[in-house]
């Protein structure tokens, strides 16, 4: 049916339109890549079969953990298998291979032919993301088989079927070869997104929030449809084999590296500036962010997983995959760098002002993902790659200890009403693990996040042009740690207080995995035992699911830092400095910031053109995409990427310390702190911060008000003008029967009286006529 519709008029002209596949550089033999082994279809295939048989086990009544647990089964099946597709991966010289698995989507005219099979494209940047893709949705389902089980039943089974629907859909965004897959696996987890967010379908909030998101993200969406069509129009296909070994493209790419971008066709820099809007929406990016924080009313596996490890990433992905397309724009990547820049920024401002702890991390990853755009924008894709792996893990942990003491704590998230919680028996395994969480998060020094943060930050000093965009990340950095913990500090450590969330009464929390700790959760320090808490509430410990899930998580999170110091090796012919370098490299996101080889080449001087041969001579390595350096571009008359370790070091521990003395040092209670009097010297601005800029209001006013009086013009109009005119029509023939209808009453000498009439009539007629008309 597809293929029919794309026999179409409007197809046909867009097949006109198109140039000749071998004039656009070869495309056809640019299709002939490896065919790689059918079992890598097990990867997408087996979530769907998974969303499949929960739908089976709803309609069958099914009321037990039978869901979870198959999810949880074929998804681990599903992380073997991409694992096995790792290790037997020959790729390191940027060879790929595409597995099909049907015929799909194939016209062909007499020129040209547009060609999206329901493919896969493996090389290793697929590799690299899939493996936290699988890898992370596996822990979390296993997580949320223990978080939902209050809800099992059909809910349980619509929860697990919409999660295996989403890393289904995720699959065929990040594998797909073409990109008609990629489109179709983007508005997967758009749905997805949709129905689990709106999960709590009852709830007015959650169907709100769900319903934001949904339309937000197809503002960006339109802008990713145009660019798919505009791919095609220039470049003549959409399956990335043919599209990366298009030589129009490599060609563009080439005099983009010399900065020649006049030469290079308006069409063709247009295409990445429609791309860039659909990564703005999926990943949460200024102006269209304001979902995401919203999103939180989903159940918090769906935001570790979906608002937090994957989904979101799906933009850093696009741009990443379609590097060399971007490289050929004047103002894609300069303009993805601000964007990422601002977003980070005023997502930490408003983060540094909320309560609720799942909030704050909400716009702690609306604010990453702001630094994987910037890092896109500074000429290093491996430094927003690096930062998404590593971000994927401290992120997914950091939100599932939000949910552990939502769920424990009848759905209290406020940190003025928790205060203490290592003390308390059975969450240890929580506050270590945000612990673990929070120093990545905040850039500690020797952590994961402090490496992959650091690449990014560093490009930013030595890419021409980009010194401000550095400083405001690093600024950035040091609020991001404050805000971080101070939610440790408020939460996890200081005396032990709590306060029971408004599901309190609403549910009997004695689950069968859930544990209960009776008798020492509800202990205070002495003189707080006046607290409007309650002594009958009894907070529940996490279960061995959720333990198990954040242990793991906590341990990933502390070896992710290892990932820095191995995997270094060569690709394209360019050596390589770690694991997420290597594997970016060797794929069609390879690429390596000539303005930073400068300044190695400058540290390093003939030593290192000997070790290489010479070919990234330093008199050439300052020319790129940003024009022409002499000299190597330096922060605090050092090489960036040495001294940044210690700015970056030194700013994030001035961030914990400034909130260990403003949220910890000296608390007495729960809900007041030293900040509680710095917060009054500021005046209105707090308040404008939690209640986040009013941008949502300005969009209000600005947007949703006057698209809705317009709105009504129109349906008033129609209604009263388009459907008028057609009453009208309807109502003369009634109008006319209701005035002859006196005529026709059946009464003979009504008749009669109408005959006298009418002879009257034509007999005054006549007479006129024949007065006049023969005066005449």
């Amino acid at each position: 049916m597809i293929a029919d519709l794309l026999t179409a008029p409007a197809w046909s002209a867009l097949l006109a339109m198109a140039p000749d596949a071998q004039g656009a550089g070869g495309s056809h033999a640019a299709t002939q890549v490896a065919h790689g082994p059918g079992w890598v279809l097990l990867i997408p295939f087996l979530p769907l079969l998974g969303a499949a048989l929960c739908g089976l086990y709803a309609a069958m009544g099914v009321k037990s953990k039978l869901p979870a647990w198959t999810v949880i089964g074929l998804l681990a099946v599903s992380f073997v298998t991409t694992v096995a597709m790792a290790t037997g991966f020959g790729g390191a010289d940027g060879a790929a291979y595409t597995v099909k698995a049907f015929d799909w989507i194939q016209v062909h005219g007499e020129h040209n032919s547009f060609v999206a099979n329901f493919s896969f494209f493996v090389d290793t940047l697929t590799i690299y993301w899939m493996l936290f893709v699988t890898g992370l949705a596996t822990l979390i389902a296993l997580y949320a088989s223990e978080y939902m089980s209050h809800d099992v039943g059909t809910g349980y089974c619509r929860f697990f079927a919409a999660f295996s629907l989403f890393v289904f859909s995720m699959a065929c965004l990040v594998m797909g070869d073409n990109l008609v897959m990629l489109y179709l696996g983007w508005e997967g987890v758009g749905l997805c997104s949709y129905l689990l967010i709106g999960y709590f379908y009852k709830k007015p909030s959650a169907v709100a929030a769900a319903k934001k998101a949904f339309i937000v993200n197809r503002v960006g969406d339109l802008g990713l449809a145009l660019g798919l069509y505009l791919t095609y129009v220039h470049f003549g296909t959409v399956e990335y084999a043919a599209l990366f070994a298009n030589e129009r493209l490599l060609h563009y790419v080439e005099l983009a590296k010399t900065g020649a971008f006049d030469q290079i066709p308006m069409m063709a820099q247009g295409i990445p500036l429609l791309l860039m809007v659909g990564a703005f929406g999926k990943s949460a990016q200024f102006p269209l962010y304001v979902w995401l924080p919203d999103a939180m009313e989903g159940p918090t596996p769906v935001s570790a997983l979906i608002h937090a490890a994957t989904m979101v990433t799906a933009g850093v992905y696009l741009i990443a995959r379609f590097y060399p397309v971007f490289l050929a724009s004047e103002l894609a990547l300069p303009i993805v760098a601000w964007i990422g820049t601002i977003t980070a920024l005023l997502a930490a401002t408003i983060g540094m002002a909320q309560f609720d702890i799942k909030r704050i991390m909400a716009y702690s990853t609306v604010s990453q993902l702001g630094y994987m755009f910037a890092g896109l924008g500074v000429l290093t894709p491996t430094g927003a790659a690096y930062h998404t792996l590593t971000h994927a893990f401290f992120k997914a942990l950091l939100f599932l200890c939000c949910g552990a003491v939502m769920h424990g704590f009848a759905g209290q998230l406020d940190l003025r009403k928790l205060s203490g919680l290592r003390r308390v028996k059975g969450w240890g395994i929580v506050s270590f693990g945000m612990l673990i969480g929070c120093l990545n998060l905040a850039g500690f020094p020797l952590t994961a996040g402090f490496f992959s943060k650091d690449t990014i930050l560093a490009e930013a000093f030595v890419t021409p042009g980009t010194a401000v965009i550095g400083w405001i990340l690093i600024i950035t950095a040091g609020m991001t740690a404050y805000y971080t913990f101070r939610v440790f500090f408020r939460v996890f450590v200081g005396p032990v207080e709590y306060h029971p969330g408004d599901e309190a009464h609403d549910h009997d929390h004695g689950h069968e995995d859930h544990g209960h700790a009776h008798g020492e959760t509800h202990t205070h320090d002495a003189g707080h035992h006046g607290d409007h808490h309650g002594d009958h509430f009894h907070p529940h410990a996490p279960g061995w699911a959720i333990n198990t899930v954040l242990a793991t998580l906590t341990v990933l999170s502390i070896a992710a830092s290892g990932l820095y110091f191995v995997g270094a090796g060569e690709a394209h012919g360019t050596k390589t400095k770690h694991y997420a370098d290597t594997m970016v490299s060797a794929s069609t996101a390879g690429y390596h910031s000539p303005y930073s080889e400068h300044a190695f080449h400058a540290e390093h001087g003939a030593d290192h053109n000997a070790d290489d041969g010479g070919d990234h001579a330093a008199p050439h390595a300052g020319v790129g995409p940003r024009g022409t350096i002499d000299e190597p571009l330096m922060l605090l008359g050092k090489d960036p990427h040495k001294i940044m370790y210690y700015v970056s070091g030194v700013v994030g521990l001035v961030g914990i310390v400034l909130a260990w003395f403003f949220h910890y040092a000296g608390r007495k209670t729960a809900s007041e702190c030293r900040m509680d009097k710095v917060a009054r010297l500021f005046g209105p601005i707090p308040r404008w911060a939690e209640n986040k800029w009013y941008v949502d209001e300005f969009y209000n006013a600005t947007i949703r008000v006057p698209l809705r009086v317009v709105s009504h013009f129109f349906h008033w109009f129609d209604k009263l003008v388009i459907d008028g005119v057609v009453n009208l029509a309807g109502l003369s023939p009634r109008i006319g029967g209701w005035l002859i209808r006196p005529s026709q009453s059946g009464v003979l000498q009504g008749y009669a009286a109408g005959m006298v009439g009418g002879v009257a009539v034509l007999l005054v007629v006549i007479l006129l006529v024949v007065r006049f008309g023969g005066g005449a």
